[in-house]
């Protein structure tokens, strides 16, 4: 089980192979990524590694964290996330990581936040269909209608499927391909979309499902 990288996304855009197919790609650039700390067995519990991605100014970060960073000669970080590896895995700290981290035809899972929508009704939220546009109903057509029995159940059940708070949740996409690796530019182009808005930190790993 090795570690993943956390990159930034920076949008969307499309490729065409040989036989003129369109593919959509999604573009990950990896930016001052870095192993800062371990997670050991003996001292935590679980074996693993500390990775942190874009460098800020000092005066950013609070002063415990700004001593930590000092104490392991490295750079603040504005982002930091753990990743579980094994123990043939381990780096050391310091050590930076590429985009080449990850290679061309393997397959990868990418965790993100994806983006808010505020609060939206069934139609936008679960996709419902709405109500008839005529035969007696009345300012319901976008409703999402029934929501329980009467006397029997008496209350509407937990996770039923209403309006309220879209999006704005963590969400993985799994088994995505990498499409092309550019290390000198530190991009990573992967096929389909990944959670997020444009410019938001994700975190990208091995596929667990598909090898």
């Amino acid at each position: 089980m090795r570690t993943g990288l956390i990159v930034r996304k920076i949008g969307m855009s499309s490729l065409f192979n040989e036989s003129g197919e369109r593919c959509p790609v999604t573009l990950l650039k990896v930016e001052d990524c870095q192993v800062v700390a371990h997670k050991t067995e003996e001292k935590n519990g679980y074996s693993a590694l500390v990775i942190g991605a874009v460098n800020i100014d000092s005066h950013k970060v609070t002063k415990p964290m700004k001593q930590f960073f000092v104490k392991v000669l490295i750079e603040p970080k504005a982002k930091l996330k753990e990743f579980r590896v094994s123990l043939e895995s381990f780096i050391e700290i310091g050590t930076s990581l590429e985009a080449d981290h990850f290679t061309v035809g393997q397959y990868v899972d990418v965790t993100g936040d994806t983006i808010g929508k505020g609060f939206a009704g069934s139609m936008k939220r679960h996709n419902f269909r709405g109500l008839e546009a005529s035969h007696g109903v009345s300012i319901s057509h976008r409703s999402h209608g029934s929501t329980g029995g009467r006397q029997d159940p008496g209350k509407v059940f937990k996770n039923k499927k209403m309006a309220g708070q879209m999006g704005g949740v963590q969400a993985t996409v799994q088994s995505l391909k990498v499409i092309a690796v550019n290390k000198k530019r530190g991009i990573i182009m992967l096929k389909g979309n990944v959670p997020g808005s444009k410019n938001s930190c994700v975190y990208i790993k091995d596929a667990i499902k598909k090898s």
